[in-house]
């Protein structure tokens, strides 16, 4: 595979990965080793039941095409649900029934909570494309502004790292730069770069960075336009990666920021909640093979600029060419120059924002699609662990779930006309499955709330128990909704891979605005006529089927007015009023939030 870097890159920046002089690690291999092998067999032993019993029901009366299609996409797109389901038990038994949940999972944290003076040097920099200067520049004086609070504030510099590609956007995000420049004392550890030539999309910008400024800096804090993380939590991380220098990315857990778009409230209500348990137990496995997210961590510069550099993949895009979603590659590749990947499975005031609209959230995950499809091209990299390369798959099969389920749940009308002519058709196992597969797919929302109701002071924290049950009823009624729409765009849009078409990656919306009918239509109507032609002929053949299929289906068919209600910023205003699908942060705002939102 050809390298990216320019020709100019230092020599030294190259070096092999193997040349690095690697500490002591954390945890014995030992014990992660008997956790992957405990959840590699309660994941296998869950999805070959399923798919058994699966296998059980579609075989009576004998297998036609349709059953062996439908088989094969159920196997495909089960394991998601199974091994969501396991993190999630696992990680709530660790919250609330294990003396030692963070020694168990992140035994890096305590020296977090020690009072050490930072004696390296770190960078905080924000990746711009197009973004509203104004916006994202704010963030990140607030960011630096709580560093400064903290007392350790001379060991932070910032960046600004610009892809801008549109003049009037370039000229005011200049702007921007030289008021906060004008205005702080410390401007001189302020700096503004942008790039003409958006090469290697967001990795190139920071690999850029890194080959001008990563010497003069031990550690490096990724931000993107809508983030935001505390002083305290910035240094609390900065602590751990001080104390433990096998750890090359420390990822903190990002959380939702309020928002007044009924969309984003609803889906980051669901998330919050059902994170915590899903990551902890995610956590607990993966150990020092974690994840990485791109932004709202701490990277080791040194091992990132020698062992972290992005193949260039062989052939055209749409899966060819500079790798996209750079993020996992990078982790991947860190953990194979002999350094840590560590999440840290707490929230710990670190904040992003969620698209606004369901034509956003779709938009984005489109991108997302691409970017881990390319993956298929990294499989074969030498050298790599044995769990970066499941991540990978991971990432892979993630996507892959999503036509596999599109093209099943088109086929249940052939299923149920096929069904009736079977005279002693299994419905208790059916039913049976039906109850099984959901619980395990909502079990990440099912511990969440376990969590939550366990916690002390947790049910509190969203407004009380009546505004939190009831915004739980909603985020149900909406993740099944929402899922519907989402997983027949991503099925379009791999077709559309297929044939070589490639989506564009640029700026993205962050504030909430209306949708109109006419642009909810023009967009969604693949949906609609799915969901009438699927529901219709269900209808027709077997009502009963129909009805237990609307988890399923439902979304299809109320696609559009589901698009336009959830962006509504009257209905989000009045959301917001009510204290609904709230997140802690609603109801008890950290002084970063507040900033954020302009209030002293």
């Amino acid at each position: 595979m050809t390298n990216n870097m320019d020709s100019a890159t230092p020599a030294a920046t190259r070096a092999d990965a193997s040349s690095l002089t690697v500490p002591t690690g954390l945890q014995a291999n030992s014990e992660l080793s008997r956790r992957r092998w405990l959840l590699a067999t309660l994941n296998i032993v869950t999805w070959v039941a399923t798919v058994s019993l699966a296998a059980h029901i579609m075989s009576a009366g004998g297998w036609t095409v349709v059953d062996a299609i439908m088989f094969v996409c159920f196997a495909i797109g089960t394991p998601w649900a199974v091994v969501g389901f396991w993190n999630s038990v696992i990680g709530l038994w660790l919250l609330h029934f294990h003396k030692d949940p963070m020694g168990a999972v992140a035994p890096y944290a305590a020296a977090g909570d020690v009072p050490t003076p930072i004696a390296i040097k770190t960078a905080v920099f924000m990746t711009l494309r197009n973004e509203d200067p104004g916006r994202a520049i704010r963030r990140l004086r607030i960011v630096k502004d709580s560093l400064d609070a903290t007392g350790e504030g001379a060991q932070f510099s910032y960046f600004v790292l610009s892809d801008t590609n549109k003049p009037d956007t370039a000229a005011a995000e200049e702007s921007a730069i030289a008021a906060w420049k004008a205005s702080d004392p410390d401007a001189s550890r302020i700096t503004y770069r942008r790039r003409t030539d958006n090469k290697g999309f967001k990795a190139g910008n920071v690999r850029d960075f890194c080959d001008r400024w990563g010497q003069d800096f031990e550690l490096m804090v990724p931000l993107d336009a809508d983030s935001v993380m505390s002083g305290p939590a910035i240094v609390r991380l900065v602590r751990m990666m001080q104390a433990h220098p096998r750890i090359g990315i420390l990822q903190s857990l990002v959380v939702g920021m309020p928002s007044s778009s009924t969309f984003a409230r609803i889906f980051q209500f669901g998330m919050r909640h059902g994170m915590r348990s899903y990551t902890m137990g995610q956590a607990w496995w993966v150990g020092d093979c974690g994840p990485f997210w791109g932004h709202n961590a701490v990277v080791r510069i040194k091992p990132f600029v020698e062992g972290c550099d992005l193949p260039l993949l062989p052939g055209k895009p749409p899966l060819g060419g500079h790798v996209l979603s750079h993020d996992q590659v990078e982790a991947t590749l860190m953990r194979r120059a002999g350094y840590e990947v560590r999440v840290l499975p707490i929230e710990c005031d670190s904040w992003e924002e969620n698209p606004p609209t369901m034509l956003d959230f779709v938009q984005r995950d489109v991108r997302w699609c691409q970017g881990n499809m390319q993956y298929v091209k990294l499989l074969d990299l030498p050298g790599l662990h044995v769990m970066s390369r499941f991540q990978l798959v991971w990432a892979i099969s993630m996507f892959i779930g999503n036509p596999a389920w599109t093209l099943m749940i088109a086929l249940l009308p052939l299923a149920a006309w096929e069904a009736q002519g079977i005279a002693d058709y299994p419905v208790g196992a059916a039913i049976l499955l039906y109850f099984l597969f959901f619980t395990m797919y909502l079990m990440p929302k099912i511990a969440g709330l376990i969590d939550a109701v366990l916690t002390k002071g947790g049910v509190a924290r969203y407004g009380g128990p009546f505004n939190f049950a009831l915004s739980t009823v909603m985020e149900l009624v909406f993740s099944f909704l929402q899922g519907a729409v989402t997983t027949m765009r991503t099925s379009i849009f791999m077709i559309g891979l297929a044939l070589g078409k490639s989506v564009v990656w640029g700026g993205q919306s962050r504030d909430a605005y209306g949708i109109s009918w006419e642009t909810a239509v023009r967009t969604l109507w693949p949906q609609t006529l799915f969901g009438v032609i699927v529901c219709g002929a269900l209808w027709l053949i077997e009502p009963e089927v129909l009805w237990w299929s609307l988890p399923l289906t439902a979304g299809y068919l109320v696609a559009i007015p589901f698009a336009v209600v959830t962006a509504s910023p009257a209905l989000g205003r009045w959301f917001q009023k009510m204290g609904l699908a709230g997140i802690p942060e609603d109801f008890a705002p950290p002084p970063e939030i507040r900033a954020v939102q302009g209030v002293t």
